[in-house]
């Protein structure tokens, strides 16, 4: 059993805590939040210990891994208070807001002997798992482009100043926007990309604010609502992801390969289908039965259907609890995997170096760099290498 405290209440952590039954080795000891209405609003829902302050669930002896869920511009400086109080640690995404921050992190807890994890845990479900083992057998033969899509919709525009978490707490998005889509998605994307293809060596990126009037403070800067990447990763994959806050909800995943593509449906569904294309083979029934339809009537119709034939990404045995659509990621997933290495004495993969790296690509694709090079990188040996 390892012992896990919450920094932070706020309406991602009813996320973690709707996720937290399916992973029985691990135990909440308890939460803290600086707003004190907040941390009883939510330990009274969901019966939960609260520290009396941050130093109280630092010195707790029990605790051994700290959940930083607070807001982005604050992950540094707790990230680095549990560190230095020699917790391992899991974040949240990004590991900061600054990258000589994030690296001084990374090389904090390398000097202390810890793990510094960072969210999201989307690409350790059942679906990437299914999608890397297709990789690995070949199905697609070598892969050599990806179109990854993390638009979320014009929700700017949506009733968001209602809306809820379990618990109660209000969604952040006077936050969000000032943190920006690229920060806050571009994450769901990357560690898909990273685990399959490894490191990138080269990143041209765009970023821009093209929607400032989001029903905030005009005295509020904004972020940019829209960035658009091209990436090089050192495998030789080239990919393009694109994160708005505009354009229709689409946060699909589309692998080209020399013998045919894969496509994510959803990279914020762990269970998400995943069709499979070959050549001769890349319209399914569905597509052919639609695009006939078109032709007999002499119109495209409003529905699209993807490519190729479904394969089924559904987990064997008991079916996990997640949260409600559009988010329905393990979010504690993450957690678990750590506390699993380091019950094995092992390095968890989005860890240290890769999540240094992840933030780098992030914070880069943010700011809209153009002929990036990262100066961070990892290890990696792709499963599907020589298919």
């Amino acid at each position: 059993m390892t012992k896990i405290a919450f920094v932070g209440t706020g309406f991602v952590a009813d996320y973690y805590m709707t996720t937290l039954e399916n992973h029985p080795g691990l135990q909440l000891a308890g939460v803290w939040d600086r707003d004190d209405e907040r941390l009883a609003q939510f330990c009274a829902f969901h019966k939960v210990r609260a520290y009396n302050n941050i130093e109280a669930l630092l010195d707790d002896p029990d605790v051994r891994i700290v959940v930083n869920l607070t807001n982005p511009e604050s992950h540094y400086a707790v990230n680095r208070a549990c560190l230095e109080a020699g917790k391992h640690v899991y974040c949240e995404k990004p590991l900061a807001m600054h990258f000589d921050e994030a690296e001084a992190l990374a090389g904090l807890a390398e000097s202390r002997k810890l793990t510094l994890c960072c969210a999201p845990a989307n690409a350790l479900s059942k679906a990437h798992g299914a999608f890397a083992e297709l990789l690995s057998e070949g199905r697609i033969g070598q892969p050599r482009l990806v179109y990854a899509e993390m638009e979320d919709g014009p929700v700017f525009r949506a009733d968001w100043q209602n809306w809820r978490s379990r618990s109660g707490a209000h969604w952040p998005g006077a936050e969000e926007f000032k943190i920006g889509c690229t920060l806050e998605h571009a994450g769901y994307a990357l560690s898909w990309l990273a685990a399959l293809f490894g490191p990138a060596t080269h990143l041209s990126a765009s970023s821009a604010l093209c929607f400032p009037d989001k029903g905030v403070a005009d005295s509020e800067t904004l972020a940019p609502d829209f960035s658009v990447g091209l990436i090089t990763f050192q495998s030789g994959v080239r990919a393009r992801l694109t994160c708005g806050l505009a354009a229709p909800r689409d946060r699909s995943l589309t692998v080209l390969g020399d013998s045919g593509s894969l496509i994510l449906r959803d990279l914020w569904d762990d269970n998400s289908p995943i069709h499979l294309s070959s050549p001769g083979n890349e319209r399914s029934f569905l597509e052919r039965a639609l695009n006939f339809i078109e032709h007999r009537f002499g119109r495209t119709l409003p529905v699209r259907v993807l490519p190729g034939r479904r394969v089924s990404s559904q987990p064997a045995g008991k079916k996990r609890t997640l949260p409600s659509y559009p988010s329905q990621i393990d979010f504690m997933g993450g957690i678990a995997e750590q506390a699993a290495a380091l019950e094995e004495g092992r390095t968890p993969f989005f860890s240290g170096k890769v999540a240094l790296h992840l933030t780098e690509l992030v914070l880069a694709l943010n700011a809209g760099e153009n002929d990036y090079t990262p100066k961070t990188g990892f290890d990696f040996s792709p499963r599907w290498s020589g298919s």
